[in-house]
């Protein structure tokens, strides 16, 4: 039987595409990259499109790692690159729609709330008065996000007025304002990811630092989470509400203890879950978007794949 062919779209060949190809390679699959800003729309071409590596083929499937970056209209580009895969029959994973609501913040918090889930309130405006009103308004603190920031950049905590930035620090022009719902223990502040893959939470871990700003690549450390049936819950709610087969999903306790929804990543990374978790977790990644391709590629039992545990 052919191998299956998957493309592994990435903005940059680092650890975690390589382990992603070597992980489909593992399950009998063909895997090789290209960035979406190399593909091109043709239509002269049998399938519409100029991929590389594929000729005037299409690849059996898509597996969405990272994107690449770019002006508005690249973006859009890219985008439609998958919305069109899609509309021929390719199955990708995220799809273009999950990417677009995890990316965007504002429609983040607008699906979390519409599917009734916990999260602190937010806004999103474009007008400075608008901004300014909310921060007056607002019992407590606001984080300022950028709209389609990663990795804790740019977050500035808002108690007053006066600290938000001039307008021409805003990016974009576009103030993403969401409820600060972080609470310190002692001189500690702790958030939960947890990783759903095909609606089930496989991994979570617990994230500690020194500030409020509690992503790894801010300086936190990573550390084992005891088991929680109700945020793993919460965390699979989250990706459906996003519509996301693959996703990290960021939670907290507020003051009172509750369970906050604060984002959803549809690109996550897991260099610092694998730390504490003994998963193979591109393994997991590669088999679950192998199974939507028909039952007869699904990986025999003794394959030695780690089985996901419950978090």
């Amino acid at each position: 039987m052919t191998a299956l062919r998957i493309l592994v779209v990435t903005a940059n060949i680092d650890r975690h595409a390589r382990q992603m190809k070597a992980a489909f390679e593992a399950c009998g699959a063909s895997a090789s990259f290209a960035k979406l800003a190399d593909i091109a729309f043709d239509t002269g071409s049998p399938s519409g499109f100029n991929i590389p590596g594929f000729e005037d083929d299409l690849p059996d499937a898509v597996c969405v790692r990272t994107m690449d970056g770019g002006t508005f209209e690249g973006v859009t580009r890219r985008l439609g690159i998958l919305h069109a895969l899609e509309g021929l029959g390719v199955p990708v994973s995220n799809s273009a729609r999950a990417i677009e609501f995890c990316v965007d913040k504002a429609a983040t918090s607008f699906r979390l709330k519409a599917a009734g889930l916990p999260s602190p309130r937010s806004y999103c405006v474009e007008r400075r008065e608008q901004a300014l009103e909310a921060i007056e308004t607002t019992s407590g603190p606001l984080v300022l996000k950028p709209l389609f920031g990663s990795q804790g950049k740019g977050l500035k905590l808002l108690r007053a007025p006066a600290d938000l930035p001039p307008e021409e620090e805003i990016a974009g022009g576009v103030y993403y304002l969401q409820e600060f719902a972080g609470k310190a223990v002692g001189t500690r502040w702790t958030d939960f990811r947890i990783l759903v893959s095909n609606g089930r939470a496989i991994a979570g871990m617990r994230r500690e630092a020194a500030n409020w700003i509690t992503n790894i690549k801010q300086g936190a450390i990573a550390l084992p989470m005891e088991p929680d049936e109700v945020m793993s819950s919460l965390a699979v709610a989250a990706a459906k509400a996003v519509e996301a087969d693959f996703c990290g999903v960021d939670l907290l306790r507020d003051a009172d203890g509750a369970i906050q929804l604060i984002e959803v990543n549809s690109m996550p990374a897991w260099t610092g879950l694998s730390s504490v978790v003994p998963l193979d977790i591109a393994r997991i990644r590669a088999e679950d978007l192998l199974s939507r391709l028909g039952d007869s590629q699904k990986v025999p039992e003794d394959a030695g794949i780690a089985l996901p545990r419950a978090v």
